[in-house]
């Protein structure tokens, strides 16, 4: 451990749960993830909140994080405080896949600001992180980092300009974080702010008189004629009707055939290649492509779905290892969990168009049951909120930390490798 640190407190390594939460550039694509350390909430509060610590507990228990597995080719915005800053554990981070987040509580220190300059010379980048006014203090911090942190719910809006122009002045991006609105995205936006971070693109919108398109409406018909067990001839017609459809259908199972000598030609023969629970979950991946357009598999909405979608499922099979119906069912609440931001209308007027399974109509429309306990959990850790509610619907599922994290890491492959076969 280097000289200056103090000792680092430690959770146990079975203990805590990854939140991953969605970093977006200007035009609205997947750029990083901030990664988020909780301890499960047996500990107490100030473990619990302490993401830093926890930090250095699973760089310490796990050296290397398999940052690969939970962030694909993206980058990862990592929470430190002056204790990892100073300790040799920060070392077991490749610096060309973190940003190093330095957290408000840190003071800059000579020995802190030495640290940092060593850091930059084995290659590290830095992130600061909840800044609300340019002071004395980040100044000092100012020309050793390359992103700033700007936390909008702690800047009064007449304000933001004023900072934003100020630290734009110091030739540093900026990244707004706990972006709530879309009006606030458009904002930050005209400022020129270069990332963003919440959940606003997958805050529903409800427009008033909203109609589902033609073409969306031949996706959902498509899904309940699968639903009802429908014979092949009726689901190839339906397919045929909708050229966008045929043409996606084609170039997905001509992306994972054998080989190119093997090209698949007729739409008969390519549902036979993907089968009834594929092109399930085909279908419910194209509800994200907008009309008249291909999938688009980088879309943050459209990850979100899938990794829920993913995390539902594998939870499904955890619960109830032999009902492998009942983790398709799960499957679909997650990808239609976010139907409502989607198509911009009430989910119960989305679920008017399409059959479903009623565990699944009342897992999204009111959380119930053990599939809306499993979408309630998801929900949470997104927003690294594990405190006892979340605990609590663990235990009712009978799951631990250590199966949640395994199964948020297979899900995570799972999507990383849907993207990359999509490409």
């Amino acid at each position: 451990m280097h000289a200056a640190a103090r000792p680092v407190s430690t959770i146990p390594v079975d203990e805590f749960f990854l939140a991953r939460q969605p970093i977006l550039g200007r035009g609205e694509h997947l750029v990083a993830y901030e990664l988020l350390f909780r301890a499960a909430a047996e500990h107490d509060d100030a473990r619990l909140t302490d993401g830093a610590s926890a930090t250095a507990a699973v760089i310490a228990h796990a050296s290397q994080l398999g940052l690969e597995q939970v962030v694909g080719n993206k980058l990862a915005f990592v929470n430190v405080d002056e204790v990892v800053l100073m300790s040799d554990y920060v070392r077991f981070l490749p610096p060309n896949k973190v940003i190093l987040e330095i957290l408000e509580t840190v003071k800059p220190t000579e020995p802190l600001l030495a640290r940092i300059a060593e850091l930059k010379e084995l290659g590290f980048k830095f992130a600061l992180d909840d800044v609300i006014h340019h002071s004395e203090e980040v100044d000092q911090l100012l020309g050793l980092v390359d992103v700033v942190k700007i936390d909008l719910q702690g800047v009064a809006p007449e304000a933001l300009a004023h900072l934003a122009a100020s630290l734009r002045k110091a030739d540093k991006k900026l990244l707004a974080e706990k972006v709530e609105t879309q009006q606030e995205f458009r904002l930050c936006l005209e400022l020129g702010f270069e990332y963003f971070q919440g959940y606003y693109f997958a805050r529903p919108v409800i427009l008033s008189g909203r109609k589902i398109t033609p073409s969306e409406m031949v996706v959902l018909h498509l899904l309940e004629l699968i639903n009802s067990d429908a014979d092949d001839a009726a689901i190839e017609t339906a397919v045929k009707r909708d050229p966008l459809i045929s043409l996606n259908l084609l170039r997905l199972v001509n992306s994972r055939a054998a080989g190119p000598e093997r090209r698949i030609e007729s739409i008969s023969e390519a549902l036979v290649q993907l089968g009834r629970k594929q092109l399930r979950r085909w279908l419910q991946i194209l509800m994200f492509a907008a009309p008249g357009s291909q999938v688009e598999l980088a879309s943050p909405l459209l990850q979100l779905a899938t990794t829920r979608g993913k995390l539902l499922e594998l939870m499904s099979l955890e619960v109830y290892p032999l009902d492998v119906s009942g983790a398709e069912r799960a499957f679909t609440v997650g990808i239609m969990s976010l139907a409502d931001a989607l198509f911009s209308m009430p989910m119960a007027d989305i679920l008017d168009n399409v059959e479903l399974a009623d565990d699944v109509r009342a897992a999204l429309l009111e959380r119930s049951g053990d599939l809306g306990a499993m979408l309630d959990v998801v929900e949470r850790l997104e927003k690294a909120d594990t405190g006892r509610q979340f605990t609590a619907a663990l235990r009712k599922l009978g799951l631990t930390s250590k199966q949640v994290r395994e199964i948020e890491l297979a899900a995570f492959d799972w999507v990383s490798e849907l993207v990359h076969d999509g490409a």
